[in-house]
């Protein structure tokens, strides 16, 4: 039996086996033969892909921004080109690209920059809009890190443009927010824009 059917029930009481019909049903929806050599496990390892590309709901941002270190900085810390994947909530097409993500320390409170990086994957790993990811990116490190600022930036490039509708190979898609300081101080945003525009 596969791992995937050893799993437990979901919290919207959907079995594996339910599941892994419905792949079937869509399979028989675009003409396909769910029985045929190349297909019959199919129904399985998407329903596991599936699980493994929403992994981000069951993350907690708050323990993983628990742990902090003392320092003495009260300059910018910035980790940038973090490669994200994600999956579009209107086509349950992928989205992937690159994320930058910046704060400023408050009361000499830093956070290991492990822990930037697995915030993006918590909530990339969702159903999701880039517009609305980054800005829970960003709320999730302000409410838990409490920093004097916050500057995040997501570029994404979108199955969902590339492969269907306009089918635009090259758009790249650039959303930000920005908080705290870096919202209110003109010199505090240059500082971050010029640094991740940097080669």
């Amino acid at each position: 039996m596969s791992p995937f059917f050893k799993k437990a029930v979901s919290s919207n009481n959907v079995t594996a086996q339910e599941a892994t019909d419905a792949v079937r049903t869509l399979l028989r929806y675009i003409g396909e033969n769910p029985n045929r050599e190349g297909l019959i496990e199919t129904p399985d390892r998407y329903c596991r892909a599936l699980l493994e590309l929403t992994e981000g709901y069951s993350a907690n941002p708050e323990e993983i921004l628990s742990t902090t270190f003392e320092s003495q900085s009260d300059e910018m810390v910035l980790l940038k080109d973090i490669e994200f994947t994600s999956t579009c909530e209107h086509h349950l097409l992928s989205f992937s690209g690159k994320a930058h993500v910046a704060y400023i320390p408050s009361e000499g409170r830093i956070v290991g920059l492990s822990k930037l990086a697995r915030i993006v994957d918590t909530f990339s790993q969702r159903l999701q809009v880039q517009e609305r990811l980054t800005q829970q990116v960003a709320e999730a490190i302000q409410t838990h890190l409490k920093p004097q600022g916050v500057a995040v930036v997501f570029e994404g490039m979108h199955s969902c443009m590339c492969v269907r509708g306009v089918r635009k190979q090259s758009a790249k898609m650039v959303t930000s927010t920005m908080l705290g300081l870096f919202r209110e101080s003109p010199a505090s945003r240059n500082e971050f824009m010029s640094f991740i525009t940097r080669n």
